[in-house]
Parts: structure tokens; C-alpha cells; sequence
């Protein structure tokens, strides 16, 4: 049997990128056009499948998800690094970052992508306690630190798990991510 649809890429192999909440990921900002998310992205190597999704909630708005790959000779590494979402007239709302493949996405000194949940988890109370700010649960029950503006999940690699995110910007068209992500994101494995 094949392990190499579980490799976990180390940081080394993976893009660099800063995270500031609300604004930016790595060479995204929120509200971006497609198009220019796609030619973002294809500067960093990746190549783009996009995707209609259909109406957004009852606004009548078209919603799409474009996905992010590297292109490899092994199938594994063919599923998406990145997904992003955009909303009509709003532009991009959320990126998801895979925790196998995705880039390392980095805030506040904390890199937050295939890492082993407890150990990131460590680290954003040991954040918490340093900056005397408040640890809060998302809607998956991870718990991160205020200011971090994320949601965290965790996917299976192998006989482990890392973690993933999603980092948004509702803007004024929603409340909160779980507002303007769509449902497949809370099942990303």
C-alpha cells in the first residue's frame, strides 16, 4: 500500500506567508477579483480550477471557489493546496489553506498549518498569557487566541493529524466566516 497520499510537505517545501487579519494571506488581499487572485497565485507556482457554486445564500450573489495546486507528477500532490472563495461583488471572502500541502501561513510568530493540533494549541495559550488577550473557541471548538481572526480544523495524515485554516473577511455581506463560508469548508479533510 501507497503512504504517499499522507505526506505531510515540511515547511521548507512549502510557500511562506504572512497573515494580517481582515487584510491579507500571503499574496491575497480580501475583496480581490478572481482574476487577479488567479494571476497572484500562478506567480507562486500554482495552477487554478475554478468553479461555479451558484447562488449565495438567498442574495441572488454568485459564489465561486477556485482551487490551488502545484502541478506534480504524483497524484497525491494534485489536490489543492489552497481554496478560495469569492462572493459576487465582494470579491474573495475566504482562503483555505490544506494543512498537507498548503503554504505555511504564519501570524504573530506562530506558523499555523500542518501543525499537531495540541502543540499549536500550546502555543496560542502561551500567545494568550504573553499578550494578556483571551482565548476564544470557534465554531469547530479550536480554541485560538483573540486577534486571530481564523478557524482551525484538523485533517487526517496517515495514523495523524495536522491542522488546517481558513482565514476570512466577511466584510459588510455577513457576520462572521461561518456566515460566508460554504458548508463543504467544515468538512475539509
Amino acid at each position: 500500500m501507497s503512504t504517499d497520499y499522507w505526506v505531510v510537505l515540511g515547511d521548507s517545501e512549502r510557500r511562506q506567508w504572512r497573515y494580517a487579519p481582515f487584510r491579507t494571506i500571503g499574496p491575497l488581499d480580501f475583496g480581490m477579483s478572481r482574476e487577479d487572485v488567479v494571476a497572484a497565485m500562478a506567480k507562486q507556482g500554482f495552477t487554478a480550477e475554478q468553479h461555479n457554486m451558484g447562488g449565495w445564500h438567498s442574495t441572488g450573489r454568485t459564489q465561486w471557489r477556485a482551487e490551488f495546486s502545484k502541478p506534480q507528477p504524483q497524484p497525491w500532490r494534485s489536490r489543492p493546496a489552497v481554496k478560495c472563495y469569492f462572493v459576487e461583488g465582494a470579491g474573495l471572502t475566504c482562503v483555505l489553506v490544506d494543512g498537507r500541502l498548503g503554504p505555511q501561513v504564519t501570524h504573530e510568530g506562530i506558523r499555523l498549518i500542518g501543525r499537531i493540533p495540541s502543540e499549536l494549541l500550546e502555543e496560542m495559550e502561551s500567545y494568550a498569557d504573553r499578550h494578556e488577550v483571551g482565548l476564544r473557541s470557534t465554531g469547530g471548538g479550536e480554541l485560538i487566541a483573540d486577534g486571530f481572526e481564523i478557524d482551525l480544523g484538523a485533517q487526517r495524515a496517515g495514523d495523524a493529524v495536522v491542522t488546517w485554516a481558513l482565514f476570512c473577511n466577511p466584510g459588510e455581506i455577513a457576520g462572521t466566516s461561518w456566515d460566508v463560508a460554504p458548508a463543504e469548508v467544515w468538512h475539509h479533510w
